[in-house]
């Protein structure tokens, strides 16, 4: 297949851009920067410029090839305003993305969240929140996967808050990145709450099956561990760093810090079951020894 992939550059889309190439597809890339285009040209995919602004742009690119991979998200975390406004944006994203391959019988895989379910871990079968700030994306997905009723091969995979690679990325990142800039290894909460994660790579070889087998309306949950305490990340990062570890106010960690305060497990059985997915890269802890003063 030829591939068009949004958000390519990204830490979960370089990722794909690798692994479809491994596996005999070609990409077509969208490219916001400069530096952008010159990493996904290095990793061999074909590039058109735009970003999730330039819808035209986005429909030539989807119109172009045999399926749509849409990872791209501007991840502007400073406040909640600007979290929804970065919503709204990939809401028309995925719209123009959609009608350019409606009626025909193309796949396209958008990414959203693991869903929250007090008290267990959520499912596949799980509906998302689609109130407060992150609700317009959930609203978003829900509206693509809508459309498989009219034929089209809309799927979704959803990663957990912490996708990572060599200690950075997601909720795990974020932690360690506070941990630099404050001399203290903090986690928000009493820290006994579990937040699920995935390395990148992993995540990716789970997108390309939902391409490659494309089930109409479909929902994954790209989850490698289900719920690993956040207390034990910020373990792991005060002793990589040589810092002390204790309990930091939620609103430390930005507009998302009471979301990261909540008790989300995640599972993945079903997508492992049904597509075979297993994953074989280091979990979130594992990959936390990677994090250097």
């Amino acid at each position: 297949m030829r591939v068009f992939v949004t958000g390519g550059s990204g830490l979960i889309g370089s990722a794909l851009v690798s692994d479809l190439r491994r596996h005999g597809h070609t990409v077509l890339a969208l490219a916001r920067s400069q530096r952008a285009l010159h990493t996904l040209q290095s990793a061999g995919a074909q590039v058109i410029q735009g970003d999730l602004r330039t819808l035209d742009v986005l429909r030539q690119g989807a119109t172009a090839c045999d399926a749509v991979a849409h990872l791209a998200f501007s991840s502007d975390y400073v406040s909640t305003m600007s979290v929804a406004a970065s919503m709204r944006e990939e809401s028309g994203a995925l719209q123009a993305l959609g009608d350019a391959l409606a009626g025909g019988d193309r796949p396209i895989v958008a990414v959203s969240l693991t869903p929250i379910v007090p008290g267990r871990a959520s499912v596949e079968t799980d509906p998302l929140h689609t109130d407060g700030v992150v609700g317009e994306r959930a609203r978003a997905v829900d509206a693509l996967l809508a459309l498989s009723a009219q034929g089209l091969r809309s799927s979704a995979v959803r990663m957990p808050r912490t996708v990572h690679v060599g200690g950075e990325g997601g909720f795990a990142g974020v932690l360690v990145k506070a941990a630099r800039q404050t001399g203290v290894a903090g986690y928000p909460g009493d820290g006994d709450q579990r937040w699920p994660a995935v390395h990148a790579e992993d995540a990716a070889a789970l997108l390309r099956l939902a391409l490659e087998r494309a089930e109409p309306g479909a929902v994954w949950h790209a989850v490698a561990d289900e719920g690993v305490p956040v207390r034990e990340m910020a373990e792991v990062i005060g002793r990589r760093l040589g810092l002390p570890v204790q309990a930091t106010p939620a609103f430390s960690f930005g507009a998302l810090g009471e979301i990261a305060a909540l008790d989300q497990p995640a599972s993945s059985e079903y997508t492992r079951r049904t597509l075979g997915w297993e994953p074989t890269h280091p979990g979130v802890l594992a990959d936390l020894e990677n994090v250097h003063p």
